[in-house]
């Protein structure tokens, strides 16, 4: 029986393993983990909190029109509200691991509306990966 999930893995270009760290470890906030000896310098783990969940970050074919996400949970409107805030602020600064897209704070967010999602907002990595963030 299924009872969580151990890791998601999320593609990127070629060559922008920096940037994935920049924006999954500064700009989200998550922390680094080790990588396998062998694998070392062609993939990043990520660590959510102390749930044993992660992120997983290789090279692989991106496509920024894709719908299929991940859905991040924060414990908090406030938090809810600081990680769009730092996302948005990134986007805006620009640079190589800018977000593609992110919703602007005190806007409608661009996901489908409806009272089934009073509290959600989503972002584009800068690799074009879709990500949901809720709580």
């Amino acid at each position: 029986m299924i009872s969580g999930i151990a890791h998601i893995n999320l593609t990127i270009p070629q060559g922008t393993l920096e940037q994935a760290e920049e924006f999954y470890g500064t700009t989200l906030g998550l922390t680094s983990a080790p990588v396998p000896e062998l694998q070392k310098g062609t993939i990043l783990w990520f660590n959510i909190g102390s749930s044993g969940q992660q992120v997983h970050i290789t090279v692989g074919a991106t496509d920024p029109q894709a719908t299929r996400h991940p859905c991040f949970k924060l414990p908090s409107r406030e938090e809810l509200e600081e990680i769009k805030a730092s996302i948005y602020d990134h986007h805006v600064r620009g640079g190589p691991a800018a977000p593609m897209a992110a919703d602007r704070p005190g806007e409608v967010n661009s996901g489908t509306q409806g009272k089934e999602y009073p509290t959600r907002f989503f972002a584009r990595d800068f690799g074009g990966n879709l990500l949901e963030f809720t709580m």
